[in-house]
């Protein structure tokens, strides 16, 4: 069991050190929001990854697989990313006189509905669980529900300890900025994601 366990953790390593979409979201919300705000996204992209297991594990993978619907996935998730990167590069920031940002508050339960869609949105998180799951099917652990359950918590649980701390160090960091640096931070995430969502449309066609 120990072994599946450490086997799942260096999968939530690998996973966690892709600099995706939803990496640079936890480091801006955590920038301009806060740890906690930071903190509810990654809860977000927990539970998003959670269920691609979970479906991927009752068989949605077939239906993903196929090329129709690896079309429509593609352009609804480069849709969703492309929007996300719009708002970030228009959204303003300033900073107070005591040097704290001032934000508009929003809900925990916002936050990690963004999480939980802006991971579910990128098709190449779909594709890492489905292959993980599929291959994992395929071995002798895979007949104990134990140690199936084991390797995908310790990943999941690796991956939100890790998302946890790029929180943190953000949100630390964020005494050294000031406005020009943080309109700056805006550009260059929000120019990423809208990179992000053409790369996936380009994806689709190709496939298409």
């Amino acid at each position: 069991m120990l072994h599946t366990i450490l086997k799942g953790s260096l999968l939530g390593l690998t996973l966690a050190g892709l600099l995706g979409p939803a990496f640079f979201s936890l480091v801006q919300t955590s920038i301009h929001k806060g740890f906690k705000s930071g903190m509810f996204l990654a809860i977000g992209i927990f539970f998003s990854d959670a269920s691609l297991i979970f479906l991927s594990y009752i068989g949605v993978s077939k239906i993903i697989n196929a090329p129709n619907n690896q079309f429509l996935v593609g352009i609804i998730g480069g849709i969703m990313l492309i929007a996300f990167g719009i708002y970030t590069f228009r959204h303003r920031m300033k900073l107070s006189v005591d040097g704290e940002i001032n934000v508009k508050k929003t809900g925990a339960f916002t936050f990690i509905l963004k999480g939980f869609f802006l991971n579910i949105a990128n098709p190449s998180v779909w594709l890492f669980w489905v292959s993980v799951v599929t291959l994992n099917l395929g071995t002798a652990e895979s007949k104990d529900l134990h140690s199936f359950f084991a390797f995908f918590a310790a990943a999941l649980l690796t991956v939100f300890s890790t998302d946890l701390l790029k929180c943190f160090i953000a949100f630390r960091i964020k005494i050294y900025l000031n406005d020009k640096v943080l309109k700056l931070v805006n550009h260059i995430v929000g120019v990423l994601l809208f990179i992000f969502g053409l790369y996936l449309i380009y994806n689709a066609i190709l496939i298409k």
